[in-house]
């Protein structure tokens, strides 16, 4: 895989924890972070003696999520209840523990977070509710601020292990407390470009939008307007590296096993090929031209913090 990557020249974000570990080590002890530094070291040295380019790693995918759901709800791996919080400190100085290791192979590694992006409302006339909502919103930056040390520094965050900044966002990401989805187009939604600036003025790190994607015919729509909401946040200044669809095949649903029609690939049918829907395929075409287009006349804009500058790769 990697000298594949290498020679087709596709640059790849390695994801070194996502929802697992091996059986006989107990997430909630020390040796987890241990044994994980240890094997992302390996795989830094592995990926480091394989290409000579400067490499990128997602050290623990969705903290935030993971405690949530592993730690909480108790609907994925360690299927645990009231635990949330002692996950998320455990999986925080994994991830810092796995960067100082891969460091200390390649001081050049880069690294991405990927946190879901969300929007929580309380009811318009009930104050209480509303402040409710709030609270639980700022939730989805209780990691980040553990990983950069700006809350709980014992665990040994510091700025310089927050990046690039990776933010999750699917249509379903902004809801009522306690309540259901607001709907695409309510006057409650939340445009994507206000949650990127807030994003961006929060921790003044290059951002990144690590995941998104719609369902069947939403999927160009959806896409459409996550690139004018990128648009529109990129010239008001926000340094935005990428934006990574997910994912890119259609998969089995993870409730059900239905076929889910999320991707710009479908299933593998006969001779290995998989059917392209060509209508995520002309809208992909058309946003990459305008967020090329966007790319060369920023390139050299000056904002109030600095000459603005990305590489050509970051418009793929």
């Amino acid at each position: 895989m990697l000298r594949a990557a290498d020679a087709t020249g596709t640059q790849v974000v390695w994801d070194l924890c996502h929802y697992g570990w091996p059986d006989h080590i107990d997430i909630f002890s020390p040796e987890f972070v241990e044994r994980f530094a240890r094997f992302a070291e390996a795989a830094a040295r592995v990926i480091h003696d394989e290409i000579g380019s400067v490499p990128y790693f997602c050290p623990v995918n969705e903290i935030s999520y993971w405690s949530w759901a592993g730690g909480d709800t108790g609907r994925i791996n360690p299927c645990a209840s009231g635990l949330g919080g002692e996950l998320k400190r455990i999986l925080v100085r994994a991830a810092i523990a796995a960067m100082d290791a891969i460091r200390r192979v390649d001081s050049r590694a880069r690294f991405i977070t990927a946190e879901p992006l969300i929007n929580v409302v309380g009811y318009a006339h009930d104050v209480e509710h509303q402040l409710e909502a709030e609270r639980y919103r700022l939730y989805q930056f209780e990691a980040l601020d553990m990983l950069a040390g700006i809350q709980e520094p014992e665990l040994g965050g510091r700025p310089e292990y927050l990046d690039i900044v990776g933010v999750n966002f699917y249509p379903d990401n902004q809801w009522l407390l306690h309540g259901p989805t607001i709907p695409f187009g309510d006057h409650a939604y939340k445009p994507l470009a206000d949650m990127l600036v807030e994003v961006a003025q929060r921790y003044n790190r290059p951002v990144f939008i690590s995941e998104t994607g719609a369902e069947r015919t939403a999927r160009p729509s959806w896409f459409h307007y996550v690139v004018a909401e990128v648009v529109e946040a990129m010239q008001w200044g926000v340094q935005l590296e990428g934006i990574c669809l997910y994912p890119i095949i259609d998969y089995p649903g993870w409730e059900n096993g239905r076929m889910c029609d999320v991707g710009l690939l479908g299933p593998m049918g006969e001779h290995g090929r998989r059917p392209v829907c060509q209508r995520m395929a002309d809208e992909l075409a058309e946003q990459s031209r305008k967020l090329l287009t966007l790319q060369r006349e920023l390139t050299s804009r000056t904002y109030a913090g600095g000459t603005y500058a990305v590489s050509e790769a970051s418009s793929r």
